[in-house]
């Protein structure tokens, strides 16, 4: 589904990522952990297409097509799709606006309050986007325009984030749904999954894990395993012990 080869990138004309390297079958999620300012979000936003984001060196690969120079929307059309870390408010547009939008002349209007209601978020619908919205709230927005999306790569950067004790499993539960866990073999999605508290987790199995931390990417493992290292030891000396 993704592949991503010896890929260095610059903001601003400082290099924050070095050399990553990345594989993400069809059907597999993995998840990302590191530090603050350790690049995550910057690997996301280079997988998406931001153009803050420029690649020097190396390439990405969406289902064998190279993407690297395409920009953000032809990638959310060949199916990647992002939930964001801090969600943009979009003054002016509803929600409603936005899912009829990620829906594409898809369905029709009852599978909107489907969605809607999945997400307790009927009543947002005829706000704008993230405007007065707590932080459970803007998550689940994000996950209600995904799940409308319906994309084959999801990008999920740290969905747990400003969720509460009530929603994170409701959270849990629509990541799941979104990546297919209730499926086996058939199953035709991917993910990629930032988390600091490893607390979604509990909900979401994931494959692989990976430590990034200075642009780096130092190790990969197990994600229980890899998540138990560093709440004992640290970011730093779990990499080391790992390298």
């Amino acid at each position: 589904m993704l592949q991503i080869q010896n890929l260095s990138v610059e903001v601003d004309g400082k290099k924050i990522l070095h050399g990553i390297n990345m594989s993400i079958n069809i059907g597999e999620t993995h998840v990302l952990f590191g530090p603050n300012a350790s690049g995550k979000t910057s690997l996301l936003m280079t997988i998406m297409g931001f153009p803050k984001y420029k690649v020097i060196e190396g390439r990405i690969f969406f289902k064998s097509q190279d993407i690297t120079a395409l920009p953000l929307d032809e990638r959310a059309r060949l199916g990647i799709g992002l939930a964001f870390q801090r969600p943009p408010v979009v003054r002016g547009v509803r929600m409603q606006d936005i899912v009829e939008v990620c829906l594409r002349g898809r369905e029709d209007g009852t599978v909107i309050k489907t969605l809607a209601t999945r997400l307790n978020l009927t009543e947002l619908l005829d706000r704008e986007i993230n405007y007065g919205f707590s932080g459970g709230e803007t998550k689940r927005s994000e996950l209600l325009q995904l799940l409308s999306q319906n994309p084959e790569l999801v990008l999920l950067d740290e969905p747990e984030s400003g969720v509460d004790l009530m929603n994170i499993a409701l959270v849990g539960e629509v990541i799941n749904e979104l990546l297919q866990k209730e499926l086996m073999r058939t199953r035709t999605r991917a993910g990629l999954i930032i988390t600091h508290t490893g607390h979604i987790l509990d909900y979401v199995n994931t494959h692989k894990a990976y430590l990034l931390i200075n642009g780096r990417l130092c190790c990969e493992g197990n994600p229980q395993e890899l998540l138990n290292d560093i709440r004992k030891t640290g970011y730093e000396r779990c990499a080391e012990c790992r390298r």
